[in-house]
């Protein structure tokens, strides 16, 4: 079919909390726009989103999987992207590059952790959102509780254009509020046509006054005289002014469309695409892409225009069996045609794209270009990885990055045979291209390889890819802490390096001064010595013996963060010193500093919500009270008590077999991270 106008495009993402039937919704989605003929589910392992063998296997998304689909004239870019904080990376990348998102809520559980900091991943990015309140059939469904921890939890506006008839057995439909009538689904068609029919009356007043809260939410959110002077009026807009009001409203996101239904039942998705199409942007309505001209500095800005230079962000690197790797981008302006030769700034390289894809989720179409405001899988290039801009060499731009969290969780990984150990360093090494969230690294005193991720469920997708995909056999120890060192107060020292070898010395001596840093800051490194004290090779060596220093702490050799070092004074010989010496005398002055500078152990603390039945809650309390944590609150939700908690990692760490032990397999819980705090004095020496 010929490309459809951008104002017809829609590249969207859908996020959820783990189980709220996000990707359910997404394969309802793809059922009834045609893009496939049998329905999917994620409990029988038949979702088509969900495509890994894990994801198949464990009923949950992992990975942000692609597709497109089309619906009433537009065009739909879709990514489902993962509910388990775990893989947060994946909502990370892909919020970066979208235009607007749909938030699929449970009817029951409602906003929950991953909910949160989904919503906050696209307050960040400035992402339009419209809200699916899913599972109204299930037991304990409450449309009016979720919207109620929206405003509370979320800081959000939600502004509902349906209410339920009916939950949980008797959920069988919704009133548009919007046309005024009641919209109901029927099983035996599984729920593909939508039948239109008049409010019933019992519902009638609750309708009135949903209605009369929308049509206020509009009013007031509107920036159209004509509106605002008729609603004062009469009270009351008309359907397209409503429409229209409710867009613009939702594209600021002062305002948050609210649609409800049951996914798995086939009731409610094809309002929520109308939705799709009626409130969340296209490409035209987000401002110009920003970025920067890789040579000046100069701020640039590039509309999503086929005429525009070309312009694309790389948000997802995969590998694929049969062409290597794949680079997943956005194409923010111009035109990418098939055989280009594209322009990598950050590496200051070539990379030709030898062919252009649209997925849908692992299958996959050739197309001869791409356009702005697409997204698309190019197949070629070798060397770009996860937020590298890719432009023409006459036209660059640098586009604005991803932020990526550190890992908190490591284990140690070798081979179990000689022959693999070639294997196992190509298997980490594609999984870093993929996952900017992995880490690996050599532990300097035992030699062995360390892996490390974002958590215990991480950890063991990656060995378990590493054997499935990579076909590599690998031991894997117990889950680590990934610990930090920082520092409590400010120092000053001096590194000395003098020593004499055979009929010659060396000698360089480098003052320096340390200090703590707010958290997240990272290290850093300045030079303050005095102009002509030290030659400018001499000084720079200094510069690096202190950066080398500076990227470990002195109690157990941890990453350190959040440290400022500061090159104050040198003293040089004539004939004697050299860039070794300086190298060596910057290393030991910010070492002797960090003894000096109250060195502190720092551990993950975790944002822990325990759920289960009343009758285990005193026994769960005990548990999480000897390992640490912190109880802020419990609160009823239905069926369930949750205890919303702060804990150190390393309390938590297999905590799902005992608390299934603790509830007969009844309690759930999460971990996410919070930040890194400092290790009780009473528990460094065990740990060092």
């Amino acid at each position: 079919m010929p490309d459809p106008p951008l104002t017809h495009v829609r590249n969207i993402g859908i996020m959820a909390h783990i189980d709220a039937g996000k990707t359910t919704t997404t394969e309802r989605v793809l059922f009834y726009t045609g893009k496939k003929h049998k329905l999917g589910t994620v409990d029988d392992g038949t979702a088509d989103m969900d495509w890994m063998d894990q994801e198949r296997e464990r009923g949950i998304t992992i990975t942000s999987a692609a597709t497109t689909c089309f619906w009433n004239d537009h065009t739909v870019n879709i990514i489902d992207t993962p509910g388990h904080v775990d893989f947060t990376v994946e909502v990370e990348r892909s919020l970066r590059v979208l235009d607007g998102g749909v938030v699929v809520f449970c009817a029951v559980g409602g906003v929950e952790p991953q909910s949160e900091t989904v919503w906050k991943q696209a307050d960040r990015y400035g992402v339009p959102r419209i809200a699916f309140i899913n599972k109204m059939d299930r037991r304990g469904a409450n449309f009016d509780r979720v919207l109620e921890m929206m405003q509370e939890r979320l800081g959000a506006t939600p502004a509902p254009v349906q209410i339920p008839i009916g939950a949980e057995d008797e959920f069988v439909g919704v009133i548009d509020l919007i046309a005024n009538e009641a919209k109901v689904w029927r099983d035996a068609d599984q729920g593909v046509e939508v039948h239109a029919g008049p409010i019933p009356a019992e519902l009638l007043e609750t309708a009135e006054a949903a209605r009369a809260e929308l049509v206020d939410a509009v009013a007031t959110a509107s920036e159209d005289d004509d509106v605002i002077e008729q609603y004062l009026e009469t009270a009351e807009l008309t359907e397209e002014q409503i429409r229209t009001g409710l867009r613009a409203a939702a594209l600021s996101g002062d305002v948050i469309p609210v649609f409800c239904g049951a996914s798995l039942r086939n009731r409610g998705v094809q309002l929520l695409l109308d939705g799709i199409i009626d409130y969340l942007p296209s490409p035209l309505d987000v401002p110009p892409v920003a970025g920067q001209d890789p040579k000046t500095g100069d701020a640039l800005a590039r509309a999503a225009r086929d005429d525009e230079p070309l312009s694309a962000l790389a948000f997802k690197i995969a590998a694929d069996p049969n062409v290597d790797r794949v680079v997943f981008v956005r194409i923010y302006s111009g035109v990418l045609k098939s055989g280009s030769v594209l322009w990598n700034p950050r590496l200051s390289q070539r990379e030709r794209v030898t062919r252009i894809l649209r997925m849908h989720a692992n299958r996959r179409e050739v197309v001869p270009e791409a356009r702005a405001g697409e997204i698309a899988v190019l197949i070629g290039p070798r060397h770009t990885g996860t937020g590298d801009t890719l432009c023409t060499r006459d036209s660059p731009i640098v586009l604005g990055s991803m932020h990526f969290p550190e890992p908190v969780v490591s284990m140690a990984v070798e081979p179990r045979s000689d022959r693999d150990k070639d294997a196992l360093e190509e298997a980490l090494a594609v999984l870093q291209d993929e996952d900017p969230t992995v880490r690996v690294h050599e532990d300097p005193e035992t030699g062995q390889c360390i892996l490390s991720g974002m958590g215990e469920l991480h950890l063991e997708i990656l060995i378990d890819r590493m054997e499935r995909e990579f076909k590599v056999e690998a031991r894997a120890g117990q889950p680590q802490v990934a610990y930090r060192e920082t520092i409590g107060m400010a120092a000053d020292a001096v590194g000395r390096y003098s020593v004499q070898i055979e009929d010659e010395g060396l000698f360089g001596q480098v003052a320096v001064r340390v200090e703590p840093m707010e958290a997240g800051a990272g290290t850093e490194v300045t030079d303050a010595i005095p102009e002509g004290t030290l030659p400018g090779a001499f000084r720079e060596a200094a510069m690096r013996g202190a950066r080398g220093a500076l990227s470990n702490g002195v109690l157990g050799g941890f990453p350190l963060q959040d440290v400022r070092a500061t090159l104050t004074a040198a003293e040089m010989h004539e004939t004697l010193s050299n860039e070794t010496a300086f190298d060596a005398a910057g290393s030991q002055a910010v070492a002797n500093a960090l003894h000096k500078a109250a060195p502190a152990l720092l551990e993950p603390i975790m944002t822990v919500q325990v759920a289960m039945p009343s009758d285990y809650v005193g026994r769960v309390m005990g548990d999480l009270n000897a390992r640490r944590v912190q109880i802020l609150g419990v609160d009823a939700r239905d069926m369930d008590e949750v205890i919303m908690a702060e804990a150190p990692l390393a309390e938590m760490f297999r905590y799902t077999t005992a608390l299934r032990s603790m509830t007969q397999g009844r309690g759930t819980h999460t971990l996410e991270f919070s930040r890194y705090e400092a290790v009780p004095p009473t528990l460094v020496e065990g740990l060092l």
